[in-house]
Order: C-alpha cells, then structure tokens, then sequence
C-alpha cells in the first residue's frame, strides 16, 4: 500500500489530520436573527442619540455591535467560556455525502480514471476545474448554486492504496474544510462497486464570507447527482446535463 503524508518543517513525515478546527457555532437560528435584529435597533438608536447621551449611546454601541456579531457569526464568546470551550473549538455544521454505486468498468481502469483528478469536473458539475499542481496536491475551484460566486482552495492526497483506495483533504489554511475517500472493490458478477465519502465544512464566520450555499441542502443534492454522473460517464462516455 501506498501512503502520502505531508512533512514537517524538519523534512520528518506527519500525520496530516482530516479535519482543521474552526470557531465554534453555538447560537441557534432563531438566536441568531433575534441577536441581529436586536443588535441593528440598539446601533441604530446609540447613533441617534449619542449627542444626546452620549455614555449611555456608547454602551448600547457596544452591546449592539456584540449582538450583531454574535448573530452574523454563530458564535457567542459568552457562551463558550460558560461552557469551558475557547474560540477554535468543535465544528460547523458539515454536508456529509456518501454513495455506493457499481460500474460496469474493470476496478484498475475506474481508478485510473478517479486518480487523475482533471477528470472530475467532466461529471462533476459543481466543480469548475481541478488542475494537478502535481502527483499529490491540486487546485479546485467550485461553483455556487445557479453558478453565483465561487470557492477555491489547495487539496492534498493524505493516503492511497492503488486500485482500491484514495482520499485527500484540502490544505490548512483554506477558507473551507473538505475530506473525500473513495473505496474500489471487484463487484459481485462483474465490475466495480464504488463507495464515495465527501464533506465539505465551512469555518465559523461562513455567512460573512459568502460560503452559506455551501450547507444548502440543494448543494448537497446536485454533489450527490455529480457522484451519480460519474457510472453514467465512465460507462458511456457520455456527459450528461
């Protein structure tokens, strides 16, 4: 078996985690539009008034512009600390796909083609491009819902057992999380029988940042037609719309 890991500063092989931390989400939905709306009308009459009164301006200044954060975020320090968890702690929400499909194509050739990873935005059409930077690392660039806006980031090839495994995760540092791993194995009667993981994750902070489409369940729902497109392809080579 094959195994690719990432070196440390010293040139000394590491294990490359799945998954990077990122600031909590702990402020539910209602909480968060309730802390927006209340923050706007605290902003709004601080600015009014600050000539007025302006200490008392200043401190609802203040608390307004926590709620507001606290609402666009997800997260509330308070919180957290009340709960013993700091700042980069946990998870945001993730969208976890996985299929198990067979293709009627030899185990060696469906890998072959997965591996070369420019293949994948030919069935896959939430991706815009994948260009190889090399062996083990790549660029993807990937389209939002009805082709508004965009995210990219550097992904890396963590482990890899040739003809039967592969997965990889974006590189620290990009502005989401995502992890894929795709099982081959020889299908019972002929062909190969496929199993695919993939999450994406964007950080704390996501709204701001134009990355919510990413958790729209119709995001979801096109990536898992995409994994679906993928037996049509190999099978035919055809691209289906």
């Amino acid at each position: 078996m094959s195994t690719y890991n990432s070196l440390n500063g010293h040139g000394e092989p590491r294990a490359t985690p799945l998954y990077e931390k990122s600031n909590i989400l702990n402020v539910s939905k209602p909480g968060r539009i309730a802390s927006i709306v209340s923050g706007a009308m605290l902003t709004t009459s601080a600015i009014s008034n600050i000539d007025k009164h302006p200490f008392r301006s200043l401190l609802r200044l203040v608390t307004g512009g926590y709620l507001l954060y606290r609402g666009i975020s997800g997260n509330c320090p308070v919180s957290a600390a009340a709960s013993g968890k700091r700042l980069g702690d946990g998870h945001a929400r993730s969208v976890n796909i996985r299929k198990k499909l067979i293709v009627d194509k030899p185990r060696a050739e469906v890998y072959a083609f997965w591996r070369q990873v420019d293949n994948l935005p030919l069935f896959m059409k939430h991706v815009a491009s994948v260009d190889s930077l090399d062996s083990y690392h790549s660029h993807w660039v990937v389209k939002g819902l009805a082709g508004i806006g965009k995210v990219e980031w550097d992904a890396e090839v963590i482990k890899e057992d040739p003809g039967s495994f592969i997965g990889w995760r974006s590189a620290p540092g990009s502005d989401i999380v995502t992890a894929g791993k795709v099982n081959f194995s020889d299908a019972i009667g002929g062909g190969t029988e496929i199993e695919v993981n993939i999450t994406y994750r964007p950080p704390a902070g996501y709204v701001g940042k134009g990355l919510a489409w990413l958790l729209n369940g119709a995001f979801e729902r096109i990536v898992e037609k995409d994994i679906m497109s993928f037996k049509h392809y190999i099978e035919t080579g055809v691209i289906t719309l």
